[in-house]
């Protein structure tokens, strides 16, 4: 982001605008921009101010309709409200529209616009931060970050990674311990569309039997000995994101059934409970190579 904060003050008094224009510019990093009327605010929209604050009053608006004419062009740009309106119903009925503040004019006024502008300013770094460890973790989970190699078998898995991230279907991953399972989960999760939810991941072989079950679906209260509240278990956790299983293959054959369940018809029910909870949420299965291989044993045999 550029270093300088774009403020558009309108204000159809002239000197208030040059005070509050004086007060901000004694920030080197602020460009303050006064306009008189809305139009000419409007007119300047392209500029991308990074936040606009508005008289109530002016020559050829009132200052509500003009927060709504600025949404039309920009829809997050923050804006303040700085008027010698002093109806607590006014203020109210435009934060209800979705300006930031309201500020009447009076002796605090610019200290008030000040403390809001830093607030601006750090809510705006944070997002840049965030924006920017969000494209170092997609980067970090490329597919060609994790695994290293141009063998045809490499290849290939690469390939259906990259299939399975640009759907939304259920993945089987298969392997000898240590070879990386999970790190391939995670890539399938961080360059699909679901890269912003959750990704959850549980070993199923380190929970007891009597638990998995409220672990995976969650409890209510009362359900058994010891549940004392509601809990949510990892699906819910999950949902919207990715739910990582490995060791399935541990899993008991009756808690296997539900998973099954669950996975066909899209909702669960908590350990205890009868309301539904509707599920979107891709599962990641994991299992050892050796597990695998004697499943398709029994199956074909």
């Amino acid at each position: 982001m550029d270093n300088k904060l774009l403020i558009f003050i309108v204000e159809d008094d002239a000197w208030y605008g040059q005070i509050l224009q004086y007060h901000l510019s004694k920030n080197p990093d602020y460009d303050v921009k006064v306009f008189m009327t809305g139009k000419e605010c409007l007119d300047n929209l392209y500029l991308g101010p990074h936040l606009i604050t508005i008289d109530f009053s002016l020559p050829d608006t009132r200052g509500d309709q003009l927060f709504k004419n600025i949404r039309l062009v920009n829809a997050s740009v923050p804006v303040i409200v700085i008027s010698a309106q002093e109806k607590i119903a006014t203020a109210v009925d435009l934060l209800k529209m979705g300006v930031s503040d309201y500020f009447i004019k009076d002796d605090h006024t610019k200290d008030l616009l000040w403390n809001a502008i830093i607030r601006l300013r750090e809510n705006i770094d944070l997002k840049e931060e965030i924006k920017t460890l969000r494209a170092q973790l997609v980067d970090k989970y490329d597919f060609s970050n994790i695994i290293k190699g141009n063998s045809p078998a490499i290849l290939k898995t690469f390939a259906l990674m990259e299939k399975a991230a640009k759907t939304t279907i259920n993945v089987s991953i298969t392997g000898e311990t240590g070879t990386g399972k999970e790190l391939v989960a995670k890539a399938i999760h961080m360059n699909s569309d679901r890269q912003k939810k959750p990704f959850v991941a549980i070993n199923m072989a380190a929970i007891p039997t009597e638990l998995v079950e409220s672990e995976l679906f969650g409890h209510e209260k009362g359900a058994f000995t010891g549940a004392t509240g509601r809990k949510i278990g990892k699906f819910e956790e999950a949902n919207g994101g990715t739910l990582f299983l490995d060791e399935i293959g541990e899993l008991d054959l009756s808690v296997q059934s539900k998973l099954l369940r669950v996975l066909q018809e899209r909702y669960l029910q908590r350990v205890g409970g009868s309301d539904k909870v509707n599920l979107d949420v891709r599962i990641i299965v994991a299992t050892h190579k050796d597990l695998a291989e004697e499943v398709k044993k029994r199956q074909f045999s």
